[in-house]
């Protein structure tokens, strides 16, 4: 009963750039269905932990597009755009929900990697630093996917084509791709195409 139902429900695919994220949205059968860039934040800094919290640590002091910044200030400004984030992913998601008529079941986003635990420990590792902004904003749309009732499938992105291809049992994407871009209409770039290749990955599943 749980695989029929699956079959009769749409699938979000993900692409995120800093606080904004393409959402493409596929039928069953991988009918183009939604096409839309969301925006998950505004009127806040977009990198909070790479640009403001590196400052606060010293780090990039050298480069003169650096500002100063404490440490504290960095942490309480990390939790506003994190809060903030979360407000934009729900209401993108419930915008996206309302606006097609099929429901909604699965999205598809980028993998996560492990990252320190305090946000002070992300902002002062160099490697977690560089990383943690993203992965904020994917975990923002997760956590508003996982409120709506939808299972959250996590890809990789060196082989969501190949997974999505296998999932299709086809030997590559390029010919449903370009169909899929016929659809959407401009623009239909490579972050399109990796949001729907990681929809159709989760096809048949």
């Amino acid at each position: 009963m749980a695989e029929l139902r699956a079959k009769r429900t749409a699938i979000v695919g993900v692409a995120e750039n800093g606080n904004t994220a393409v959402l493409v949205t596929l039928a069953p059968g991988g009918v183009l269905l939604d096409r839309r860039t969301v925006e998950l934040t505004r009127d806040l800094p977009t990198h909070p932990y790479h640009h403001e919290g590196s400052w606060a640590v010293g780090r990039y002091v050298d480069s003169p597009w650096a500002r100063k910044h404490s440490l504290p200030e960095a942490i309480k400004l990390v939790e506003r755009v994190r809060a903030a984030a979360a407000r934009g992913a729900r209401e993108s998601l419930e915008a996206l929900a309302e606006a097609i008529e099929v429901p909604i079941a699965r999205i598809s986003i980028r993998v996560c990697p492990e990252l320190p635990e305090t946000t002070e420990e992300r902002i002062r590792d160099t490697r977690a630093a560089a990383m943690a902004d993203s992965i904020m904003y994917r975990e923002a749309l997760a956590s508003a996917a996982e409120a709506r009732g939808w299972f959250v499938h996590w890809y990789h992105r060196d082989r969501v084509f190949d997974d999505a291809a296998a999932a299709l049992r086809r030997k590559d994407l390029d010919t449903l791709l370009r169909e899929l871009g016929k659809a959407a209409g401009a623009p239909w770039q490579a972050k399109h195409k990796l949001a729907a290749a990681a929809a159709l990955a989760l096809m048949n599943r």
